[in-house]
């Protein structure tokens, strides 16, 4: 995929309801998650990835922060991410767990 002609999120955007669900690519473009949820919003914001499983199930969530990842829009309008992070470096981290 060519992110290059994609177009970068703005500040603005950065809100839980246009992040949700949105796919995240790693190194070489594979797709290593995508976001469950999101804490906080704008720049400040936690980004939650499930990270592997199949369908959701037996996903990991991991909790990034949103400066990690260069969210954009394709041609399609859809949202998505680009991290130079690996799949194995997200499975790694500690599980993220909602404490309320």
């Amino acid at each position: 995929m060519d992110h290059t002609t994609h177009v970068r999120l703005t500040e603005a955007e950065l809100t839980p309801d246009v992040l949700e669900g949105a796919t995240i690519y790693g190194p070489d473009d594979e797709d290593i998650g995508s976001v469950s949820h999101v804490h906080g919003m704008g720049s400040s914001a936690q980004v939650i990835i499930d990270v592997g499983g199949f369908l959701g199930i037996g996903a990991k969530p991991v909790a990034v922060p949103i400066s990690q990842l260069d969210f954009m829009r394709d041609e399609d309008g859809d949202v998505h991410a680009v991290t130079t992070w690996t799949k194995d470096q997200l499975k790694d981290m500690p599980e993220h767990t909602d404490d309320y």
